[in-house]
């Protein structure tokens, strides 16, 4: 039986769909810019700030108004208690000056029983209540009594030998609960506008930061664009800057590599492609500038279908090289044939140049497919047509673990002081000499024997001519 297929379960499924209505419901409001987001986190951030800080302020200046109430009750039961005199057998109240504003709110209890108590207190009231069950406990200690408007009430001992006289006294919280409702307002405003301050600072802030950011930016888009030599490395910055400037420097230099390399491509399958094409123009002008026969007709088209695939092979020569895959495309071939057909397809300048080919006919095998080995002796034939006054000569031979290929010509051969720029791109020994070569035949030859493991040099001590020899793998049967 084949198992059943595993099902996410039903919470973790719920917890996703949460995630993902929260995200679409929050989308709206998330800033689309790294300027936004970051001053909607120190934004954020300041507000859990300002907001345990506000608590913590306002419930501290609370329990001080509290306690400051609690002191003056304190103390005016202790005044209060003063005024009893527990030295008979029942306590009473003394008359003194000022008594009026010592009973203002104030209860006196002995032994349970209330000797005196507020004009404008209710002997049942709330308050009065509160009072008889405060000083019914006999200890000193203060509660808060009523809804509305709270009041604060406090009981104390009167000082004496078993008389248990307690003095309540009551205080109004009315007054107190109003100025630490005005700090919390306060504390609320200057929240708001130290918050508003916060989000403007950090916008202003960040933008600056990220001001350099935005100028490097635009200048990597422009030199980008035309392949400038311009870099970063150069201004001194802050280390993360730099940082962000030596990757946008490395990333520039890519750019700029691929794009030579793009443009190197380009101009090699113009050169190489410049030979098929001006036969095929050849075959035809020939084949238009009279009537030709049905055979002549057939010689020509067959000739413009082996330029054409000449092309398609160039083509894919050299794309491959361009995607490294010509080592990953290993092959073989007969050096020799190929150097032939190579010899017979070459067009001389002259007439009188003869194009000779030398070597075994069968056994000399290198380890590179014909294709790649056309296109890398292709260019050296055709420079040496070029250059020669009546015999290029073509020499294929073994040498340990390789075969060497000399093509070589009897005309002016290579001034000394352009040796060493032979090889590279774009480079002429006279560019003045009436030949339509672009420099770009010797450096590809090269790129591509060295692709393929091998080398392509220029044999000097010559006494007459140039010699170019290509070194390739050789590749046996045993």
């Amino acid at each position: 039986m084949r198992p059943d297929p595993v099902r996410p379960r039903p919470a973790a499924a719920g917890v996703s769909r949460a995630r993902t209505v929260l995200r679409r419901a929050f989308a709206p409001w998330r800033p689309g810019t790294l300027r936004g987001r970051l001053s909607l986190v120190a934004l954020t951030t300041a507000t859990l700030l300002m907001v345990i800080l506000t608590v913590a302020f306002n419930t501290v200046v609370r329990r001080h108004l509290q306690h400051q109430a609690d002191d003056e009750l304190r103390t005016r039961g202790t005044a209060v208690a003063a005024t009893v005199d527990t030295s008979g057998p029942r306590p009473r109240v003394l008359e003194t000056p000022g008594e009026e504003l010592l009973d203002a709110n104030v209860w006196i209890y002995a032994g349970g029983r209330l000797l005196e108590k507020p004009p404008s207190a209710m002997a049942r009231g709330p308050l009065t209540r509160a009072a008889d069950a405060l000083a019914a406990r006999g200890l000193t200690r203060c509660v808060t009594a009523g809804g509305h408007d709270p009041v604060r009430l406090c009981a104390r001992q009167v000082p004496g030998d078993g008389t248990g006289a307690t003095v309540v006294t009551a205080l109004d919280l009315s007054p107190y609960l109003g100025s630490a409702d005005t700090l919390l307002f306060a504390s609320l405003a200057l929240d708001a506008f130290m918050l508003a301050c916060t989000y403007a600072l950090t916008r202003l802030a960040v933008g600056r930061a990220l001001r350099p950011v935005r100028t490097m930016t635009d200048q990597a888009t422009r030199w980008s664009a035309v392949a400038s030599e311009e870099r970063f490395g150069s201004i001194a910055r802050p280390d993360e800057l730099a940082r962000l400037g030596g990757s946008l420097d490395a990333l520039l230099d890519r750019i700029r590599a691929l794009l030579r390399h793009e443009r190197q491509l380009t101009q090699e399958l113009s050169h190489e492609l410049r030979n098929p094409l001006a036969r095929i123009i050849a075959e035809l002008d020939w084949w238009q500038s009279r009537p030709r026969s049905a055979e002549e007709t057939r010689i020509t088209q067959e000739a413009i279908s082996d330029a054409a695939r000449s092309m398609r092979t160039i083509c894919d020569t050299l794309l491959d090289d361009a995607r490294d895959d010509a080592s990953a495309s290993p092959g073989t071939t007969e050096v020799v044939p190929v150097l032939r057909r190579l010899a017979d397809r070459a067009v001389p300048t002259r007439p009188e140049v003869e194009i000779g080919v030398t070597g075994p006919e069968a056994g000399l095998i290198a380890g590179v497919p014909d294709a790649l080995l056309e296109r890398i002796v292709s260019p050296l034939l055709d420079n040496a047509v070029r250059h020669a006054s009546t015999r290029v000569e073509i020499r294929a031979c073994a040498a340990p673990g390789s075969v060497r290929v000399e093509v070589g010509d009897d005309g002016e051969g290579v001034p000394a002081s352009f040796t060493a720029q032979l090889f590279q791109p774009g480079r002429r020994a006279d560019p003045g000499d009436g030949h339509g070569g672009a420099g770009l035949g010797l450096p590809l030859a090269r790129r591509l024997a060295r692709s393929a493991g091998g080398e392509v040099h220029h044999e000097e001590a010559r006494d007459q001519g140039a010699v170019f020899v290509v070194g390739l793998p050789s590749w046996s049967a045993g």
